[in-house]
Protein backbone atom coordinates (compact mmCIF):
# COMPACT_ATOMS: atom_id res chain seq x y z
CA UNK A 1 0.00 0.00 0.00
CA UNK A 2 1.32 3.48 -0.84
CA UNK A 3 2.41 5.78 1.97
CA UNK A 4 0.52 9.11 1.85
CA UNK A 5 2.02 12.44 2.79
CA UNK A 6 0.60 13.79 6.04
CA UNK A 7 -1.75 16.67 5.23
CA UNK A 8 -1.09 19.18 7.97
CA UNK A 9 -1.82 22.79 8.65
CA UNK A 10 0.87 24.95 10.25
CA UNK A 11 1.25 23.70 13.82
CA UNK A 12 0.25 27.07 15.28
CA UNK A 13 -3.26 26.76 13.80
CA UNK A 14 -4.29 23.64 15.70
CA UNK A 15 -6.47 24.05 18.78
CA UNK A 16 -6.80 22.07 22.00
CA UNK A 17 -3.08 21.28 22.08
CA UNK A 18 -2.02 20.29 25.60
CA UNK A 19 1.50 19.97 26.98
CA UNK A 20 1.65 16.24 26.21
CA UNK A 21 0.73 16.63 22.53
CA UNK A 22 3.78 15.88 20.32
CA UNK A 23 2.46 18.11 17.53
CA UNK A 24 4.85 20.82 18.72
CA UNK A 25 7.73 18.64 17.48
CA UNK A 26 6.35 18.07 13.98
CA UNK A 27 8.08 21.04 12.36
CA UNK A 28 11.49 20.61 13.98
CA UNK A 29 14.45 19.64 11.75
CA UNK A 30 15.06 15.87 11.51
CA UNK A 31 12.94 14.95 14.56
CA UNK A 32 9.86 16.50 12.98
CA UNK A 33 10.28 14.30 9.93
CA UNK A 34 10.38 11.21 12.14
CA UNK A 35 7.20 12.24 13.91
CA UNK A 36 5.37 12.85 10.65
CA UNK A 37 6.71 9.68 9.03
CA UNK A 38 5.35 7.41 11.78
CA UNK A 39 1.85 8.83 11.16
CA UNK A 40 2.23 8.41 7.41
CA UNK A 41 3.26 4.75 7.75
CA UNK A 42 0.19 4.04 9.87
CA UNK A 43 -2.11 5.87 7.46
CA UNK A 44 -0.64 3.92 4.56
CA UNK A 45 -1.93 0.66 6.04
CA UNK A 46 -5.56 1.74 6.28
CA UNK A 47 -8.05 0.27 3.81
CA UNK A 48 -10.74 2.93 4.04
CA UNK A 49 -14.45 2.30 4.56
CA UNK A 50 -17.39 3.74 6.46
CA UNK A 51 -16.18 4.30 10.03
CA UNK A 52 -12.71 4.72 11.51
CA UNK A 53 -11.83 5.19 15.17
CA UNK A 54 -8.62 6.93 16.19
CA UNK A 55 -7.68 6.19 19.79
CA UNK A 56 -5.66 9.06 21.26
CA UNK A 57 -6.36 11.53 18.45
CA UNK A 58 -4.93 14.53 20.34
CA UNK A 59 -5.27 17.61 18.15
CA UNK A 60 -6.42 15.62 15.12
CA UNK A 61 -3.35 15.76 12.88
CA UNK A 62 -4.47 12.64 10.99
CA UNK A 63 -8.04 13.80 10.36
CA UNK A 64 -7.53 15.40 6.95
CA UNK A 65 -6.02 12.18 5.62
CA UNK A 66 -8.64 10.00 7.30
CA UNK A 67 -11.44 12.04 5.75
CA UNK A 68 -10.25 10.99 2.31
CA UNK A 69 -10.71 7.28 3.10
CA UNK A 70 -13.64 7.12 5.52
CA UNK A 71 -17.17 8.48 5.61
CA UNK A 72 -17.13 8.95 9.39
CA UNK A 73 -14.22 9.88 11.65
CA UNK A 74 -14.60 8.93 15.30
CA UNK A 75 -12.07 9.65 18.02
CA UNK A 76 -11.59 8.84 21.68
CA UNK A 77 -8.96 10.46 23.88
CA UNK A 78 -8.35 10.64 27.63
CA UNK A 79 -7.68 14.37 27.86
CA UNK A 80 -8.42 16.08 24.51
CA UNK A 81 -10.79 19.07 24.43
CA UNK A 82 -13.32 17.29 22.23
CA UNK A 83 -15.59 20.31 21.72
CA UNK A 84 -12.79 22.65 20.61
CA UNK A 85 -11.13 20.09 18.34
CA UNK A 86 -14.45 19.00 16.83
CA UNK A 87 -15.54 22.59 16.17
CA UNK A 88 -12.17 23.37 14.61
CA UNK A 89 -12.48 20.60 12.02
CA UNK A 90 -16.15 21.46 11.42
CA UNK A 91 -14.80 24.70 10.01
CA UNK A 92 -13.02 22.70 7.30
CA UNK A 93 -16.09 20.64 6.47
CA UNK A 94 -14.91 17.56 8.37
CA UNK A 95 -17.62 15.98 10.48
CA UNK A 96 -16.09 14.23 13.44
CA UNK A 97 -17.56 12.41 16.43
CA UNK A 98 -15.15 12.84 19.34
CA UNK A 99 -15.36 11.59 22.92
CA UNK A 100 -13.29 11.45 26.05
CA UNK A 101 -12.57 7.89 27.15
CA UNK A 102 -10.06 5.09 27.51
CA UNK A 103 -8.93 2.30 25.24
CA UNK A 104 -9.54 -0.01 28.20
CA UNK A 105 -13.27 0.73 28.07
CA UNK A 106 -14.28 2.03 24.66
CA UNK A 107 -17.68 3.78 24.61
CA UNK A 108 -18.90 2.13 21.40
CA UNK A 109 -21.12 -0.84 20.45
CA UNK A 110 -19.78 -4.14 19.19
CA UNK A 111 -18.62 -4.41 15.55
CA UNK A 112 -19.00 -0.68 14.91
CA UNK A 113 -15.81 0.25 13.03
CA UNK A 114 -14.07 -0.83 9.85
CA UNK A 115 -10.69 0.30 11.21
CA UNK A 116 -9.12 1.31 14.52
CA UNK A 117 -5.97 3.45 14.53
CA UNK A 118 -3.63 3.95 17.49
CA UNK A 119 -0.49 6.04 17.00
CA UNK A 120 1.94 6.03 19.94
CA UNK A 121 -0.69 4.99 22.47
CA UNK A 122 -0.13 1.38 23.46
CA UNK A 123 3.40 1.84 24.79
CA UNK A 124 1.94 3.98 27.58
CA UNK A 125 -0.04 1.02 28.95
CA UNK A 126 1.33 -1.39 31.50
CA UNK A 127 1.90 -4.83 29.95
CA UNK A 128 -0.82 -6.24 32.22
CA UNK A 129 -3.38 -3.91 30.56
CA UNK A 130 -2.51 -4.70 26.95
CA UNK A 131 -4.72 -7.78 26.72
CA UNK A 132 -7.72 -5.86 28.04
CA UNK A 133 -7.04 -3.08 25.54
CA UNK A 134 -6.82 -5.41 22.55
CA UNK A 135 -9.96 -7.29 23.59
CA UNK A 136 -11.81 -3.95 23.72
CA UNK A 137 -10.39 -2.91 20.35
CA UNK A 138 -11.39 -6.22 18.77
CA UNK A 139 -14.88 -5.92 20.24
CA UNK A 140 -15.62 -2.67 18.41
CA UNK A 141 -14.07 -3.71 15.06
CA UNK A 142 -16.06 -5.49 12.37
CA UNK A 143 -15.12 -9.07 11.62
CA UNK A 144 -12.44 -8.81 8.97
CA UNK A 145 -11.84 -5.19 10.00
CA UNK A 146 -8.38 -3.88 10.67
CA UNK A 147 -6.38 -2.57 13.60
CA UNK A 148 -3.33 -0.44 12.83
CA UNK A 149 -1.02 0.76 15.57
CA UNK A 150 2.35 2.43 15.85
CA UNK A 151 4.77 2.14 18.77
CA UNK A 152 8.38 3.30 19.26
CA UNK A 153 11.04 0.63 19.40
CA UNK A 154 13.17 0.19 22.49
CA UNK A 155 16.50 1.27 21.05
CA UNK A 156 19.28 3.54 22.39
CA UNK A 157 18.65 6.06 19.60
CA UNK A 158 14.99 6.44 20.59
CA UNK A 159 15.91 6.87 24.24
CA UNK A 160 18.38 9.61 23.23
CA UNK A 161 15.87 11.37 20.97
CA UNK A 162 13.28 11.47 23.73
CA UNK A 163 15.86 12.84 26.17
CA UNK A 164 16.66 15.62 23.71
CA UNK A 165 12.96 16.48 23.71
CA UNK A 166 12.84 16.56 27.50
CA UNK A 167 11.21 13.17 28.06
CA UNK A 168 12.43 10.19 30.06
CA UNK A 169 11.16 7.28 28.01
CA UNK A 170 11.67 4.92 30.95
CA UNK A 171 9.12 6.88 32.99
CA UNK A 172 6.54 7.24 30.21
CA UNK A 173 6.67 4.02 28.18
CA UNK A 174 5.76 0.89 30.08
CA UNK A 175 5.32 -1.60 27.22
CA UNK A 176 7.82 -2.32 24.45
CA UNK A 177 7.01 -3.02 20.83
CA UNK A 178 7.59 -6.71 21.60
CA UNK A 179 5.02 -6.63 24.39
CA UNK A 180 2.48 -4.99 22.10
CA UNK A 181 2.90 -7.34 19.13
CA UNK A 182 2.90 -10.42 21.37
CA UNK A 183 -0.46 -9.51 22.90
CA UNK A 184 -1.90 -8.36 19.57
CA UNK A 185 -1.24 -11.82 18.15
CA UNK A 186 -3.23 -13.38 20.98
CA UNK A 187 -6.37 -11.48 19.97
CA UNK A 188 -6.02 -10.58 16.29
CA UNK A 189 -4.59 -11.99 13.07
CA UNK A 190 -1.32 -10.44 11.95
CA UNK A 191 -1.17 -8.93 8.49
CA UNK A 192 2.28 -7.34 8.67
CA UNK A 193 4.76 -5.53 10.90
CA UNK A 194 6.58 -2.55 9.37
CA UNK A 195 9.79 -0.92 10.58
CA UNK A 196 10.61 2.78 10.30
CA UNK A 197 14.34 3.38 9.81
CA UNK A 198 15.90 6.87 9.74
CA UNK A 199 19.10 7.91 7.96
CA UNK A 200 18.96 5.13 5.38
CA UNK A 201 18.56 2.59 8.17
CA UNK A 202 22.06 2.82 9.57
CA UNK A 203 20.67 3.01 13.12
CA UNK A 204 18.10 0.26 12.60
CA UNK A 205 14.38 0.54 13.18
CA UNK A 206 13.15 3.21 15.59
CA UNK A 207 9.39 2.78 15.16
CA UNK A 208 7.13 -0.18 14.47
CA UNK A 209 3.74 -0.26 12.75
CA UNK A 210 1.50 -3.26 13.29
CA UNK A 211 -1.33 -4.14 10.91
CA UNK A 212 -3.80 -6.75 12.22
CA UNK A 213 -7.25 -8.10 11.32
CA UNK A 214 -10.16 -9.03 13.52
CA UNK A 215 -10.55 -12.69 12.71
CA UNK A 216 -13.72 -14.69 13.35
CA UNK A 217 -11.57 -17.43 14.85
CA UNK A 218 -10.53 -15.62 18.04
CA UNK A 219 -11.50 -17.70 21.07
CA UNK A 220 -10.57 -14.83 23.42
CA UNK A 221 -13.22 -12.54 21.95
CA UNK A 222 -15.87 -15.22 21.64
Amino acid sequence: MSVPALKMLPVSQYVGVNRDDPIRFYQLPFIGRLYRRRVELCLGELDGGDRVLEVGFGSGVAFFNLSERYSEIHGVDLTADVERVGSFFDGFGLKTSLRNGSVLELPYPDRFFDSVLLISILEHLNPADLLRAFIEIARVVNLGGQVVYGVPKERPLMVLLFKLLGHDIRREHFSTEKDVSRVARQVLKEECILQMRPLLGIFGGVYEVGHFRNSAGSSIID
